[in-house]
């Protein structure tokens, strides 16, 4: 799927736009089926290289994320239907984050290390809760982010160019 772009004047009206929830006729859906496949094919796309992605990303301005969950054995991706932050805590750590819909930029963000997210299960379509922490819970704060219209780079101390994802980019052009 095409990643939306944020210096592209149609796409940031998408990327910051408020993401609404899923109807329950929606999370049965087979258009919601198709779009969640198609969000997990794109965001693990070698071309991406990417650790979660959120539905504005591709055009969809639903409360759907996947995320890697590198605090899981095997390092799967999950994927998350109507994702809510419900409580941020713990220690807050700066970090250097990146975005499928800003590259190849990096900037320092401060962000908790400790999450509980709320969502409703791909697979029973009940909702359900976890508690996550570490570097997992800033790449669950980046993708709620998205669904609430907020960017990385609203809440960067710095933004600068990585010149080795730079590289990355060009070499699929």
């Amino acid at each position: 799927m095409y990643v939306l772009q944020v210096d592209k004047e149609a796409d940031a009206k998408v990327l910051r736009a408020q993401s609404r929830d899923l109807t329950p006729r929606e999370l049965r859906s087979r258009r919601t089926r198709t779009l969640v496949k198609r969000m997990y094919a794109t965001v693990t796309d070698p071309s991406q290289d990417g650790v979660g992605i959120a539905a504005p990303q591709v055009g969809e301005n639903l409360r759907i994320i996947w995320v890697q969950r590198l605090d899981k054995p095997e390092e799967p991706f999950e994927c998350y239907l109507n994702a809510h932050l419900d409580s941020l805590y713990g220690e807050v750590k700066v970090g250097p984050e990146g975005c499928l819909s800003i590259p190849p930029y990096r900037g320092d963000v401060a962000r908790f290390q400790d999450v509980i997210i709320s969502y409703v299960s791909p697979e029973t379509l009940k909702p359900a809760c976890d508690t996550v922490h570490g570097f997992t819970a800033v790449i669950f704060q980046h993708e709620c982010d998205h669904l609430d219209g907020i960017l990385y780079i609203d809440r960067a101390d710095t933004v600068y160019i990585d010149k080795k994802w730079e590289a990355e980019l060009a070499a699929y052009k």
